[in-house]
């Protein structure tokens, strides 16, 4: 299947509606292989401002909290370094702190549930007729300092990242495409190795670039790696994401090609949506019920 990846603009419509009904129209058919350039209604709401984003960081627990520096390149090998301040004085001090953060499943407080159910319910239509069930719904806030990079690296969700205050430009890739993520670098995350991807200098002109600012939007699709370069001002994000039977049978096959790797040979990827891998992921999950089967 041919991916797309398209800007559109949806226009601005009245009420509580937070996407516009031609966004819906035009992801209906992009979605779930093609990066989507999207609006939204979602500005200055006020769960999202700064000083409550730093109060709510604090409420979280720590697996829920990930920040790091913020001057980096775009490809880093393993995690990146940490930057030496607590969560809540990296956030409130965000504009000098040459930081980026990400507030994990934050769904788990109750307004936040609310926020998310209310977006995903105005999209599950579009989705559920392509992927079938929605699955575990999560929110993610990502909060950066002027000009910080988070680099390179994918994703296992269907993903709609909100761009709320400032901007920044994420590059986006080809999802499955060997020359920006290797085969092992997918088997390596699905058996719990790190999501961040190497670098190397011909990505730079091979991604798609979307600029965003206040009320515009980027669906990516599933393990697309991409990166993102703030602006020059403080950047806030809200992402929703969900899985799919498809998303989770994907992940399952490349977890089942790690495994068999080890054993010197050498399987072919898993297929693209629409193929559905159940031989691998069902495999997969049936070794999973032996003991030593990460």
């Amino acid at each position: 299947m041919t991916r797309q990846y398209t800007n559109f603009h949806g226009r601005q419509l009245g009420g509580r509606r937070i996407f516009p009904s031609a966004v819906q129209s035009f992801l209906a058919t992009s979605y779930p292989e093609g990066a989507l350039k999207i609006e939204h209604n979602l500005i200055d709401h006020p769960l999202l401002e700064i000083d409550k984003i730093a109060l709510l960081a604090e409420s979280l627990p720590e697996e829920s909290v990930e920040y790091n520096r913020g001057d980096l390149p775009y490809g880093v090998d393993g995690k990146p370094e940490g930057n030496g301040l607590s969560i809540g004085d990296t956030i409130r001090n965000i504009d000098t702190t040459k930081s980026w953060a990400v507030l994990k499943n934050v769904e788990q407080k109750k307004p936040f549930a609310s926020l998310l159910s209310e977006l995903l319910e105005e999209l599950r239509p579009t989705i559920e007729e392509r992927t079938g069930p929605l699955l575990t719904p999560q929110a993610y806030i990502f909060i950066s300092s002027p000009d910080a990079v988070t680099p390179l690296h994918f994703d296992p969700e269907h993903n709609i990242l909100m761009q709320l205050r400032g901007t920044k430009t994420m590059t986006v890739y080809p999802a499955g495409d060997r020359r920006f993520a290797s085969d092992k670098s997918h088997e390596a995350y699905h058996r719990g190795g790190p999501r961040e991807l190497p670098w190397h200098r011909n990505h730079e002109r091979a991604g798609l670039p979307f600029k965003l600012g206040p009320s515009e939007g980027v669906y990516v699709p599933v393990m697309s790696p991409h990166y993102v370069q703030n602006g020059p001002d403080v950047s806030i994000s809200l992402s929703i994401t969900w899985r799919s039977e498809w998303s989770y049978a994907e992940a399952d096959a490349r977890a089942f090609n790690g495994l068999i790797r080890k054993f010197g040979l050498k399987p072919n990827p898993p297929k693209r949506w629409p193929a559905t891998n159940s031989g691998k992921a069902t495999a997969m999950r049936l070794l999973r019920r032996l003991p030593g089967i990460a």
